[in-house]
């Protein structure tokens, strides 16, 4: 599955995810579903795990909430909003 969104685009399957940013460096971001946890409220993907911690600000709560969908885990809602 694919997301596209201003930075770049996020490939995803319930395995695993791959955030391409876009630029002349070429960033490419990976994690495992179960590294990654997602913030609702500030639309942010986190991965922590084995090497690896990165994080990355979507665009709109619909790109993560598809996000989610795809790869089978919930999205962790800001009660302070």
């Amino acid at each position: 599955m694919l997301i596209i969104f201003s930075q770049g685009r996020i490939i995803a399957n319930n395995r695993e995810i791959m955030v391409k940013l876009e630029g002349d460096a070429k960033v490419t971001l990976q994690a495992q579903v179960d590294e990654l946890q997602l913030f609702g409220g500030a639309n942010v993907i986190t991965a922590v795990g084995s090497g690896i911690n990165w994080s990355v600000h979507l665009d709109n709560s619909e790109q993560l909430q598809i996000l989610s969908s795809e790869i089978g885990i919930g999205v962790i809602q800001d009660n302070n909003k």
